[in-house]
């Protein structure tokens, strides 16, 4: 966030949806915290404070806006290492890492930091300690349901990470001033919320543009029968975090700016990490502002970037699954690693029960493939070297030893990766690129990005992609858009 207040205050006045979530105003006249596309009467600029995270403005004092709430705002796309690896900090907060018993130093030991250290960037990229940032989480999600859904506050207290409804009632009265029953009368959505006795909704905003169709083709063409599966321009899947199991139903609200998820209630325990774990997978966080005015620079990426504005680099909602989908589509096509990778699923993944047809599958573990044989693997169609590579892969996985999630450094992991028989540097880039988040993983052999910048060598691709850093990822979707479309 730029420290110019007026730039700042033109960007409120303007709201302008490209700022939502890139920044925040306190109004010292109200007490209230804003997002900048608040649609109350914008502030006197005197009476304007900013800052760059909800954690920092409720550190000030400030509450958050019933009317725009805060807490529904994008994430910022990682712009500096720094800031990157506090929001992936932030991620594994999410993840529940800081509540396993390891605390704190779990969290720096995987990062190859002392606690103190990540206290230090926690304070500096985003004005909270590690602690606070937790409080100000739970506190925000559980805002979100009070307003959203009519799950019991019981329910809510726990989804939201609190360890009893005596600590919440105490911290949510402490920061708010006010008891949740009494907000959730107050909340103007709280009346219409949409919960049932199986499943209840949560909407997750997005910086528009937004290619949903774009995104829902890539991710529809390469999945795994019975666990995800497409429906119209609705995404489905089944979910396991934990020993919790269960399914989620995505759909596109675009006049909300908002992708709006359906779930079992089953899942309650587990939703900070589950909906972490969807704005990954669906890249929420992205600048598409920030991304486009970067890569446009470049006649070859320009049409593509017009035509194609909200492009988003598709997640993974498991590592390991989306590495054994990458493995099985080496030399081959996706038509028919997909079907390869459906025989996989039913042969190892665990059933389970959906509303939903064709949705009767949970992902194969790390730990269930790394006890299959070779032998059986290839019995379902898998070229042995790529058998090898995926129980290679799981043993790796299941030990400890590699871990494909936002967080884990690239270089490393690619390294890793490589490593590991049968798998080469497109495949390694291409899960940095999904697993890991990384904005700039570039497979320089890819044959239709190739293809898309004249029919050069992967030396050539490598140095023209030089000039996309560091959003190389998002180049090379245009790219192979560029590709279909010759």
């Amino acid at each position: 966030m730029t420290s110019d207040t007026t730039a700042l205050y033109q960007a409120l006045a303007s709201h302008d949806p490209r700022f939502d979530g890139v920044f925040y105003v306190g109004v010292t006249s109200t007490g209230i915290y804003c997002r900048p596309v608040c649609t109350a009467r914008t502030p006197k600029a005197a009476n304007c404070r900013f800052f760059d995270s909800a954690e920092a403005a409720e550190k000030a004092n400030f509450r958050p806006c019933l009317r725009c709430r805060p807490e529904l705002a994008p994430g910022n796309a990682p712009v500096d290492d720094a800031h990157r690896i506090a929001s992936l900090i932030a991620h594994h907060i999410d993840e529940g890492l800081l509540d396993d018993g390891g605390g704190l130093e779990s969290i720096a030991k995987r990062f190859g930091w002392s606690s103190r250290q990540i206290r230090r960037m926690m304070q500096r990229e985003l004005g909270v300690s590690p602690i606070e940032l937790v409080l100000t989480r739970r506190l925000l999600l559980a805002k979100q349901l009070l307003t959203e859904t009519t799950l019991p506050i019981s329910e809510i207290v726990f989804a939201s990470g609190f360890a009893s409804v005596r600590r919440f009632n105490d911290a949510f009265n402490g920061r708010y001033g006010i008891p949740p029953t009494q907000f959730r009368r107050a909340a103007p959505d709280a009346r219409t919320a949409a919960t049932s006795a199986d499943t209840f909704r949560l909407q997750l905003v997005y910086r528009p543009p937004f290619d949903w169709s774009a995104l829902l083709g890539f991710l529809g063409a390469r999945a795994m029968r019975g666990v995800e599966c497409i429906d119209g321009d609705v995404y489905l899947r089944t979910v396991r975090l934990g020993t919790h199991t269960g399914w989620i139903r995505v759909a596109h609200v675009p006049q909300r700016r908002a992708l709006v998820v359906e779930l079992a209630h089953a899942l309650t325990p587990v939703l900070p990490a589950l909906l972490g774990r969807l704005r990954h997978l669906f890249d929420l966080s992205a600048r598409p502002d920030v991304i486009a005015a970067h890569l446009s620079r470049d006649p070859v990426l320009a049409d593509s970037l017009a035509q194609r504005p909200g492009l988003r680099v598709p997640g993974a909602f498991d590592g390991f699954e989306l590495a054994v989908r990458a493995i099985l589509g080496q030399q081959i096509t996706v038509k028919a690693a997909t079907t390869i990778a459906g025989r996989y699923v039913v042969a190892l993944g665990e059933a389970v029960q959906t509303p939903h047809a064709g949705l009767d599958r949970l992902a194969p573990t790390a730990d269930r493939v790394a006890r299959v044989r070779v032998e059986d693997l290839a019995a379902l169609g898998i070229v042995r070297a790529r058998a090898e590579s995926i129980r290679a892969l799981a043993h790796e996985m299941a030990a400890g030893r590699l871990s494909l999630e936002p967080g884990a450094k690239p270089d490393e992991v690619i390294a890793r990766l490589t490593a590991l028989p049968g798998v080469g540097p497109w495949t390694a880039q291409y899960i940095a690129m999904r697993a890991l988040r990384w904005p700039d993983a570039f497979p320089k052999e890819d044959i239709a990005a190739r293809k898309a910048l004249g029919g050069v060598n992967a030396a050539s691709a490598e140095a023209a992609s030089q000039a996309w850093r560091p959003w190389r990822s998002y180049a090379l979707l245009h790219l192979w858009q560029t590709a279909s479309r010759t």
